[in-house]
């Protein structure tokens, strides 16, 4: 017989905002490094992504990690002046794409938006459940 845990509301908003909040600063992160053709080891940045999942039940997100995008190849700029440019002049450059990080930015704002409001509806509900019992 297994014993699940019991997780409340608070504990389900929490991890949403958790998850949602690196989410929004992996996203600033790949769009501060979105010109830098050399990173560590000498490769162009590479995108990163926050990684989540959903537990068994009703648990709330857990956070897997922060993993490099290699899904996307980087993309291929010609910039004959630059010292990281190749014998034709082009330079690898990041694989990450502004429109689409922006879009990611928006997603994770709203995500966190919605689970303050979960975190604000149950404090309502508290509220109003306090003043029943007085």
């Amino acid at each position: 017989m297994s014993v699940q845990k019991v997780v409340s509301p608070i504990d389900v908003a929490v991890s949403g905002m958790r998850a949602q909040s690196l989410r929004m600063n992996v996203t600033a992160n790949n769009i501060a490094n979105s010109n830098t053709s050399r990173a560590a080891g000498g490769q162009p940045y590479r995108r990163q992504r926050v990684l989540t999942t959903a537990g068994a039940g009703i648990s709330g997100v857990q956070i897997v990690g922060v993993r490099g995008d290699y899904a996307t190849d980087f993309k291929k700029v010609l910039d004959a002046g630059n010292p990281d440019a190749d014998e034709n002049g082009f330079v690898n450059m990041p694989n990450v794409d502004l429109p689409i990080e922006m879009m990611q930015m928006v997603i994770a704002g709203r995500g966190y938006q919605a689970n303050a409001a979960v975190l604000k509806k149950y404090q309502d509900m508290v509220d109003v459940a306090l003043e029943v019992i007085r």
